[in-house]
């Protein structure tokens, strides 16, 4: 071992150290929520991480921002974050993005329906219905492999887990209307069958990814399994505990945590490769934050051993909040990809706040916020 790599090992295992004698306060948590929050909104157009105009305000990346800026919305001390939230929605007159089959594009309807629950405007959710109607009766016949032709109009990449399947199972919750679920059923389970390795538990990102090796790993991106694993928790929050199809998406929950305990690097984040923490040493938030969220929800829920998981909650979200800066801005976000690759203390996206700003709202429950 030489010396750099020595000094390497030594400096992470030091932060891993202090990270776990750091406590959590309830105040602290919803004090950084608001700094991020506040930064975003300040810099919602901003271009932190290359790209070379703003993302839509229909688009998923600020759709992921808006799933998590809605919980904070929930608990701020004033509605100007909601206000700010249904403003973006009137503008648009509560429509999705432009692709009608593509998941990216469902998943502003998520926070339509968190408007619509605390507003009770039917227009806020009524072309998402009429949306989801047509597919429904339309279903795509599509392929679920990798650059077939129009393949993406079903969830052939494991990112549509977050994107689409919420809004479906929130649409069945506000209406009872139970065909909602059952497509959105149909669909997960074919995604999970084609995607899921059943011996890391773990998902691929896509079919592109199944049988390469990264450094003689096998690829599992950590961001989509983020995705992921987000997702499961907000279709669950949508459904009765004692229902099977709660139950399905629990089991895939509870192998994916097992599995997300043994891999958290000691720093207290998860390596962009999963599996290839020696290889991918760099910080990644967005990841990291998505498994944070799970996580805590799943201690609150009764569902994870408190003793075992809260641990890593713990490192996890103290390494978070080390990368936020003095002026709220989340740094350590991985841009806009696919796979393993590169991300950098003066980089961010509104995705990883999104992210973050989910983790926090069940970071704060799980010390102690009421």
């Amino acid at each position: 071992m030489n010396r750099s790599t020595i000094f390497k090992t030594l400096t992470c295992f030091a932060f891993a150290a202090f990270s776990q004698a750091q406590d959590i306060e309830p105040k602290e948590v919803l004090e950084v929520m608001e700094e991020v929050a506040d930064w975003q909104i300040e810099n919602y157009e901003g271009l932190y991480s290359g790209h070379s105009k703003p993302h839509h305000p229909l688009d998923w990346t600020n759709g992921a921002l808006y799933v998590g800026m809605v919980k904070w919305a929930a608990m701020a001390e004033d509605d100007k974050y909601y206000e700010w939230l249904k403003g973006i929605g009137e503008k648009h007159d509560w429509q999705l993005h432009r692709r009608k089959y593509h998941a990216d594009d469902h998943t502003v309807g998520q926070l339509y329906v968190e408007l619509y629950r605390k507003y009770n405007d039917p227009d806020m959710i009524e072309p998402t219905k009429e949306q989801f109607n047509y597919i429904m009766y339309h279903p795509a016949q599509t392929s679920l492999q990798w650059k077939t032709p129009y393949h993406q109009s079903r969830w052939n990449w494991c990112d549509a887990l977050f994107m689409s399947p919420p809004v479906w199972a929130k649409l069945y919750n506000i209406t009872g209307e139970k065909k909602y679920l059952d497509f959105m059923m149909d669909e997960f389970k074919a995604t999970t069958d084609f995607l899921f390795d059943k011996m890391e538990n773990l998902y691929y990102r896509d079919e592109s990814y199944m049988g390469k090796l990264d450094n003689g790993t096998k690829i599992f991106w950590s961001r989509g399994n983020g995705w992921v694993f987000a997702g499961l928790v907000n279709v669950m929050n949508e459904l009765d505990p004692n229902s099977k199809e709660y139950k399905y998406f629990l089991k895939i929950y509870k192998k994916m945590a097992a599995k997300l305990l043994k891999i958290q690097t000691p720093a207290g984040h998860w390596a962009m490769s999963l599996l290839g923490q020696d290889y991918y040493p760099t910080p990644e938030t967005s990841g990291t934050s998505f498994y944070i969220y799970g996580l805590a929800w799943g201690i609150n829920q009764g569902i994870l051993d408190k003793a075992t998981y809260a641990p890593a909650v713990k490192k996890g979200w103290n390494a978070l909040v080390g990368h936020v800066t003095d002026d709220g801005m989340l740094g350590y976000v991985q841009p806009i990809g696919a796979a393993p690759g590169k991300a950098w203390p003066n980089k961010t996206e509104v995705y990883g706040t999104g992210a973050f700003l989910s983790a926090g709202s069940e970071v704060y429950k799980l010390y102690g916020g009421k």
